[in-house]
């Protein structure tokens, strides 16, 4: 996925020195991209894009220490951390698991949104809503759903999938650019812009009821499914079903991928739904996407009260 729009340092040379700089970093001339984003951060030591964009170089170049040393600059100057270098301190072994920062994600899908679709069918081969949509009719459930809440929806591409299966469907996501997407293609009822957990939350205080959650291509952004799948389980109306996709991994618990997103182990997620009060009523290894041509190893999931 592209990198966020890079933020102005408010100095004018310091900016084209960084864009130069980024023109070779692309072009991999490493050594002259560091040393045009020194010379950017002698004239603007604020300057949070140039921190990070000097983490990535490090990195490349193989200077770990020195990489984490940008990246943590970069979060510094950047509170928000709207171009996930905590994720890369993660990635680096400098600090542990964590949840995603809610700007970098708002951010980085804000700006993928006008070619997110295209994008992951074309170029990624994503299957996740046909998967989803093939595991459920698998429960032998009737297929029929009066209320559909498809979390991190995106630009819909799971609710189009299931939309002609439900009376009234609800999409939240954190991202205004993707709910934009997904509002003009008329698929939801209501569309809510929102962290998950904070919306599910927000709808168990009000006894809200849901006969199927959807989360497609979510949880890769979560350190942490245990408190979304708890939340998620007290608005699931009784004999109600939660499908989603993870990427998973063949080691222990969860791990950050270096396409910075996170991969849960079937273990991992079969003891998080069972905490959660969940019955696995079907857990099967796909690959929902590519990644440079190579399948993604994932699992689809489908549980109920």
């Amino acid at each position: 996925m592209p990198a966020a729009t890079p933020l102005s340092s408010g100095n004018l040379i310091a900016d084209r020195r960084y864009e130069w700089a980024r023109d070779l970093q692309a072009k991999g001339d490493l050594a002259g991209a560091a040393d045009l984003l020194a010379q950017a951060l002698e004239l603007a030591p604020g300057y949070a894009s140039a921190w990070f964009s000097l983490g990535e170089v490090r990195d490349r170049l193989g200077e770990r220490d020195a990489a984490i040393v940008a990246f943590a600059k970069a979060r510094a100057a950047d509170p928000a951390d709207r171009h996930g270098a905590a994720l890369h301190l993660i990635r680096l072994g400098a600090q542990p698991a964590a949840a995603m920062p809610q700007d970098y994600v708002r951010t980085l899908f804000d700006d993928y949104a006008p070619r997110f679709d295209r994008a992951l069918t074309e170029r990624l081969a994503y299957c996740a809503p046909e998967l989803l949509l093939r595991a459920v009719e698998k429960t032998g459930r009737r297929m029929k759903f009066g209320s559909v809440l498809d979390l991190g929806c995106g630009t819909g591409l799971a609710g189009a999938a299931f939309r002609p299966l439900a009376d009234w469907m609800v999409g939240v996501d954190l991202s205004p650019a993707m709910l934009a997407q997904a509002r003009g293609k008329g698929t939801y009822d209501r569309l809510i812009e929102d962290d998950v957990l904070q919306f599910l939350s927000g709808e168990a205080a009000i006894r809200a009821r849901y006969h199927l959650i959807l989360a497609a291509d979510v949880f890769m952004y979560l350190d942490d499914v245990a408190p979304v799948l708890t939340a998620s389980a007290q608005v699931l109306a009784p004999g109600g079903l939660l499908a989603f996709s993870a990427e998973t991994h063949d080691g222990e618990g969860v791990i950050l991928l270096d396409t910075l997103r996170y991969a849960h182990h079937a273990a991992h997620v079969r003891h998080a739904l069972a905490a959660a009060g969940l019955k696995v009523l079907s857990l099967d290894s796909a690959a929902t996407r590519t990644e440079k041509g190579v399948a993604v190893p994932g699992l689809i999931v489908v549980a109920g009260n």
